[in-house]
């Protein structure tokens, strides 16, 4: 086999480990057994001739073998909740937020090198493909640490659920026990093959050693993401129990138990949240080194490094909306009282902080995309449109965030003649709301377009044709939006529901449709002048660092929301919280919290990012130009 065709097939086998790896979430949601199976014989289970007792299935309704102790009935007392002088549930709050913060982190970034690496292995420019190659490295030096912390902090969060919470922890590792050591190895595999990758990037950078050195990234994401599957198996665990009776005793059947109603969307959820996360902090993390840099070309590549990161992030940003929406749908199905409580009822005030944390995610993101116009000759032509996207995502954020009832005193209640606001009561229903967000991500994939067009004029034959329909299509996107909003109000409850599917569809026909087209438009298209890398505003540093700080205070807020849906019980309707916290706290106490929590994370992360620059390598300054502007596009674009 000659070398040509040897390259080949390593490539092709690389690349179809890197779409497996990625696709894994759709692999792993595949449908549980089906109704009316029975579940297998576990070990433990009663031997032939012994008295055998089944009992069905709380959510599958399936009969299986008891093999386990109901879920024990605790009491307020220290057996079952021992205590510092301070809540035992803020200390618990406190240790999983940090470890999840973690958690995340170093599950995204991988997967960030291994994209990004891919890119220098393809690319036929050598000087391209050795700053890809660095800034690989850089992304995985930044998360080497972060994993050191990630696994002290999740050592931290298990001795303090067996300090304060022994009786609830012992009951849980029951229930997983079938796969408490698998959690434990992969653990080790992980921490192996993240060391043999790091410190192996100089020894395996050419030739046949650097698909393996690329292989290993694929397999390292593989055991990361199959970690936080079997976590969100234990969150999904306690929200929506399944593979237990109704007095919580396991039934032999793992799989139940891991695959509940809310597993899939959680995971979903999850793995578009953690990926969007990481971008931001490691785009925060170039937009410090970028404002400490002392010289042009320090600049010019942390500027790339921002710019890259907060694409990769914003890529899984702009889906994560429809996977909450999925995930709230999810909770809905499985009990309806869950949704209210969550969309309607006491946690209903929560959500209209997130939906102010989105908004600010995207005004942000647009926010730099228009200060990253200015590094771009012949994108001034841009600016003078740039208002009316603007006053767009404006109005967009003001439909999203009104309320649809106010908080108000009793004076104000009589005064008003009801708690809904006879004007802005109308924009806090979710039609409007749809329509607003919706709006919103169309709008930033319109600055993304108009990014990607900066410097350069398409030079097709039907480059005017293509011009025009793009207009076009955003138009009629907009206003089938804008329209199936208005609509809403008009129609009953159960058919406005399903308006959301064609306002989704509007957004993401705008996001694939029209960024193949505009790619396709793009191809030898006539360049302007060159992107001059590190010629931009402090200000649009500023912007990497506010998407950041908000993304990882809604992190924290969707955490608190997602725990305090089940109310006082540790599993839902199978072991009740009778601890002295089984309530549920005020907003401003909740804030205040998840404030703290992010402040601790952002100090903690400096420190990380400082231990990184100990052993920085210098970062390449072959090239000033020519940098790419945008990951899936060749050398010289953006």
């Amino acid at each position: 086999m000659g070398v040509v065709t040897r390259k080949k097939l390593f490539s092709t086998v690389a690349l179809c480990a890197i779409v497996v790896s990625l696709f894994l979430p759709i692999v792993m949601a595949l449908p549980s057994p089906a109704t009316g199976e029975e579940a297998p014989v576990a070990e433990g289970a009663p031997k032939e001739g012994e008295k055998v007792e089944k009992a069905r299935d709380v959510y599958y309704k399936t009969e299986g073998i008891v093999v386990g102790a109901p879920a024990p009935k605790t009491t307020d007392s220290p057996t079952d909740y021992p205590r510092y002088n301070f809540e035992s549930r803020v200390l618990i709050w406190f240790a999983n937020q940090q470890h999840l913060y973690y958690g995340s982190f170093v599950l995204a970034v991988p997967i960030f090198c291994m994209i990004i690496e891919f890119m220098g292995v393809m690319t036929k420019d050598k000087a391209l493909a050795k700053r890809y190659d660095q800034l690989a490295y850089d992304f995985i030096k930044i998360s080497l640490t972060a994993y050191s912390l990630t696994a002290i902090l999740g050592g931290i969060l298990i001795f303090t659920f067996l300090t304060l919470y022994p009786t609830f922890f012992a009951y849980l590792s029951s229930i997983f026990r079938p796969v408490m050591h698998i959690y434990a190895l992969m653990f080790v595999a992980e921490s192996g093959t993240l060391y043999i990758y790091y410190y192996g990037w100089d020894k395996m950078k050419e030739g046949f050693l650097k698909w393996i050195h690329l292989s290993m990234s694929v397999i390292l994401n593989v055991i990361g993401t199959l970690l936080m599957f079997l976590a969100n198996s234990w969150i999904g665990f306690m929200m929506s129990p399944a593979g237990v009776d109704e007095q919580g005793r396991y039934l032999g059947n793992i799989w139940h138990v891991i695959h509940t109603a809310l597993w899939n969307p959680l995971n979903l959820h999850r793995i578009l949240g953690n990926m969007a996360f990481g971008g931001g902090v490691v785009a925060a993390y170039a937009a410090y080194k970028f404002l400490a840099a002392k010289t042009d070309e320090e600049r010019a590549h942390y500027d790339w490094m921002g710019y890259i990161a907060m694409a990769l992030g914003v890529a899984f940003l702009i889906p994560l909306p429809f996977a909450g929406y999925w995930l709230m749908r999810e909770v809905y199905a499985y009990r309806q009282q869950m949704g209210i409580t969550l969309m309607g009822g006491l946690l209903a005030w929560l959500f209209i902080i997130q939906a102010t944390m989105i908004g600010i995610l995207f005004l942000s993101t647009n926010y730099y995309l228009w200060q990253a116009l200015g590094r771009m000759r012949g994108a001034e032509r841009f600016q003078r449109y740039i208002k009316y996207l603007v006053f767009l995502m404006a109005c967009g954020f003001m439909v999203f965030i009104t309320p649809h009832t106010m908080v108000m005193t009793p004076a104000e209640l009589k005064a008003m003649g009801g708690q809904q606001h006879p004007v802005l009561g109308n924009y806090g229903v979710m039609s409007a709301k749809n329509g607003g967000i919706n709006v919103i991500i169309v709008t930033t994939v319109l600055s993304f377009v108009w990014y990607m067009r900066g410097n350069k004029v398409p030079t097709v034959s039907w480059a005017r044709f293509g011009n025009i329909f793009m207009g076009v299509f955003f138009a009629c996107a907009y206003i089938n939006i804008i329209f199936l909003a208005i609509y809403g109000y008009y129609i009953p409850a159960n058919v406005r529901v399903g308006l959301s599917v064609p306002q989704v569809a509007s957004t993401l026909s705008c996001l694939f449709f029209m960024f193949a087209l505009n790619s396709l438009m793009m191809k030898g298209a006539k360049q302007l002048g060159p992107i001059e890398w590190g010629k931009i505003s402090a200000r649009s540093q500023y912007a990497l660092i506010m998407l950041a700080t908000a993304f990882t205070w809604m992190m924290g807020l969707m955490g608190y929301i997602r725990s305090s849906v089940r109310l006082f019980w540790h599993v839902n309707e199978i072991m009740r919280d009778n601890s002295p916290w089984a309530y549920t706290h005020t907003v401003g106490f909740a804030a205040n919290v998840i404030s703290a929590n992010v402040l601790f994370f952002w100090i903690s992360i400096l420190f990380v990012f400082w231990l990184g620059s100990l052993t920085a390598k210098k970062a390449p300054v072959e090239a000033k130009v020519g940098v790419p502007g945008a990951i899936p596009q060749p050398a010289g674009s953006h």
